[in-house]
């Protein structure tokens, strides 16, 4: 069954330029290696090579971070839509932010 995988912006151009595409699997882990195959541009970007998101990466199905379902070993339906969405990371500078001794 299809699940929808929603890719940011930064993943986009591997996949013709699509916001969304749609992806076979019964797992997050089988779309998301299913996606990997269709899309080779994303290979690494996506999952590592033993299978587990990559660190850098979140990935929602519906409004639940997968890290906290089951992982890639999570169900999913062909209602579900998959989001994901590349970790932010820094610190705050500007206005109001803290200021570094």
């Amino acid at each position: 069954m299809p699940v929808q995988v929603n890719l940011p912006t930064v993943l986009r151009p591997q996949a013709g330029g699509d916001r969304s595409v749609a992806v076979e699997g019964a797992t997050v882990g089988e779309v998301l290696t299913a996606l990997v195959a269709q899309y080779p541009g994303m290979t690494g970007q996506v999952i590592d090579d033993s299978g587990s998101l990559h660190k850098f990466v979140n990935v929602y199905l519906n409004d639940d971070d997968v890290r906290y379902l089951s992982g890639v070993d999570t169900a999913v339906g062909a209602t579900d839509e998959l989001s994901i969405l590349p970790a932010v990371a820094g610190g705050a500078f500007g206005p109001g932010a803290p200021r570094r001794p």
